[in-house]
């Protein structure tokens, strides 16, 4: 009887409260539409940074003495390596036909022979297309084949990792900012409710009513005005990425429609938990306060 008592208290009070409720769930909802299209974008951004990094190539360059067979099992060799993804094996015929279709000149003709080398392209796995773990596998790659000339863009690299640093530190402290915003938001329209209704609460005090039960409703009202915040965003977010950006700019809507596919549902369930949270530590704070009286 008391839970649903407690149910039933978390719904109305948003009817008691109509306006301070209204501009919380507003409010809320402006920051949760900001964040979830901030979200979708920096999603997007760390999708096209891990392409980028499945794209690094590292080419090996085999020693003139070494012969095919041999060239061939050093391929195999480091085909097994942690982290490699591929190790394309580029014969000497091999890269005289690319040196043909990229310049449109057959070198064998021109030089009377083929001084192009032996080589293997390596791509890795994106979690190991970092300048620190390629680090620690060309080392290896060096056991297997000692004369080999390893190169790779280490400028590219190394680009690709600041930009990712800058930008996850840029998300991270805005999406902290816009949450801290919410939850105090709702912590006050919250706490504006209590101190309304603290004749009542005194009373249930008298007659023996426990902190949970006082405050539960409450809890419940913040959770309630989080979660219909972020119902409204989420739907909001749905209308420009699905219907504007779909129509207007296709392009940009197929790199971000993934990430959104993510952001829709986790938008609603991140304004339950800010409204929860932030509802939780005010009225903790407020019984706590009360108590002290």
């Amino acid at each position: 009887m008391s839970l649903l008592f407690v149910v039933k208290e978390g719904f109305s009070g948003i009817g008691r409260a109509r306006l301070p409720a209204a501009i919380t769930v507003t409010v809320s909802f402006f920051a949760l539409v900001l964040l979830g299209l901030f979200s979708t974008v920096s999603l997007s951004f760390l999708d096209v940074i891990q392409e980028l990094r499945g794209r690094v190539e590292v080419e090996v360059f085999l020693g003139e003495t070494m012969g095919e067979s041999q060239a061939e099992d050093v391929a195999g060799q480091v085909r097994k390596l942690k982290g490699i993804r591929e190790a394309a094996y580029v014969s000497k015929d091999d890269a005289a036909k690319r040196f043909t279709h990229d310049f449109g000149e057959d070198i064998v003709r021109i030089l009377g022979s083929n001084p192009l080398p032996r080589s293997i392209k390596l791509k890795f796995l994106p979690e190991y297309a970092r300048p620190d773990s390629i680090e620690r596998i060309v080392p290896k790659i060096r056991k297997i084949a000692p004369d080999a000339d390893i190169r790779y863009n280490q400028v590219f690299l190394g680009q690709i990792e600041e930009n990712a640093r800058l930008f996850t530190l840029l998300t991270g402290g805005i999406g902290v900012l816009i949450s801290l915003a919410t939850i105090v938001l709702v912590g006050y329209t919250i706490r504006l409710a209590m101190f309304s209704r603290q004749e009542k609460i005194r009373t249930m005090r008298l007659v023996g009513a426990t902190g949970w039960f006082i405050g539960a409703p409450y809890v419940i009202e913040g959770a309630l005005q989080g979660l219909i915040s972020g119902a409204l965003a989420a739907g909001a977010i749905y209308l420009l990425f699905d219907q504007l950006l779909f129509r207007y700019e296709p392009a940009i809507y197929q790199v971000l429609q993934p990430s959104a596919l993510l952001i829709y549902p986790a938008t609603v369930l991140f304004g339950l938990v800010l409204g929860l949270f932030g509802s939780a530590v005010s009225v903790s704070k407020y019984l706590r306060v009360v108590s002290k009286r």
